[in-house]
């Protein structure tokens, strides 16, 4: 095959793969009305192996977009809703002794799946939100020394009221930082909230909902965008931008190397979903706030003025220098 060929079937896959996103952007945007952005975004983190974390006040739609998002890929998925009472075993599974052979029989619980939606999250019990740090880092849960993988692909989609804090347990920053993203749903505006009261409930239509792709296609996917050409100077620009995090005056605590790591997987997702077949700075900055900004600890002086870490990446992005990368650099 010349090059001029693996051009031309890159940039044909490129194209299905540009096409298979908006069709699966359509389908939950059905549901999720007027929320475009949004929606795109967790299509995004799905299709970069990622995890998400819906962070709103009720009623925004953050559990329907979670189920709208497992409703267009034809693969296992499931809810765990978090209370205080929820135990690690609740989530990962049990091993039960079977009388019959003699021999401990390991039980899967909720989190073998393909789609996992964690429902808010921040209620259950720090012992309990832990048995999710090495599922959602390693793909694969321990259960009295051994090791059991979880399907392909595997995504946790989390929600979490920000506003009411009774009973609840913030998220660490060990936890936090293993999500790819959080995103914020935000109230509908005026024209989508009319035809959300006009049309079908949402229980029925996500009952009805029928899958857009299947499990095998969304892997095929992943890989594609992981192969995406980076040129060098995008490289940089990444690692700089993260870096400057690390030395900013109103930051306790900058990204991590998983955050360059997420900006880059999400990045090229970007590039793939617009047709491409490499990368743009503009698929840095794009992604940069929902990425990084979760990731990011102000300092105490910092949030008295009312400064987040949204903040922050936005003046970042402005100061790093932004390079003149193209196809061929």
């Amino acid at each position: 095959m010349t090059e001029n060929q693996a051009g031309t079937d890159a940039d044909g896959l490129a194209g299905r793969f540009a096409q298979t996103f908006a069709a699966l952007a359509a389908s939950i945007e059905r549901i999720v009305r007027g929320k475009r952005d949004k929606v795109e975004l967790a299509l995004l983190c799905l299709l970069s192996e990622g995890h998400l974390l819906v962070e709103d006040v009720p009623g925004v739609g953050k559990t329907t977009l979670a189920r709208a998002l497992s409703g267009t890929v034809d693969a296992k998925w499931t809810r765990i809703q978090f209370t205080p009472d929820l135990l690690p075993s609740d989530i990962t599974g049990v091993s039960i002794f079977n009388q019959g052979t003699s021999a401990f029989e390991f039980h899967s619980g909720p989190i073998f799946a393909n789609l996992v939606v964690a429902d808010e999250i921040n209620r259950g019990s720090p012992k309990t939100q832990s048995a999710l740090l090495e599922v959602m880092e390693e793909r694969r849960v321990t259960v009295e020394g051994t090791p059991h993988p979880v399907p392909r692909p595997f995504m946790v989609i989390a929600t979490q009221n920000p506003v009411d804090m009774d009973g609840t347990y913030p998220l660490p920053e060990a936890q936090l930082d293993r999500f790819l993203m959080r995103i914020s749903m935000g109230y509908p505006d005026h024209r989508s909230e009319v035809a959300v009261l006009a049309g079908t409930p949402t229980g029925a239509m996500l009952d009805q909902m029928p899958p857009v792709i299947g499990r095998d296609d969304v892997a095929g996917m992943i890989d594609f965008a992981g192969r995406l050409h980076v040129a060098p100077p995008l490289y940089d620009y990444v690692v700089n931008v993260v870096a400057a995090t690390r030395v900013h005056p109103e930051l306790r605590l900058g990204a991590s190397p998983r955050a360059s790591l997420a900006l880059l997987r999400a990045a090229r997702v970007r590039a793939a979903a617009a047709g491409r077949t490499f990368l743009i700075p503009e698929d840095v900055k794009a992604l940069a706030v929902p990425v990084i900004a979760h990731r990011l600890i102000v300092t105490p002086d910092a949030e008295l003025r009312g400064r987040t870490g949204a903040d922050v990446v936005g003046e970042v992005l402005s100061t790093v220098p932004t390079p003149q990368a193209a196809a061929g650099v």
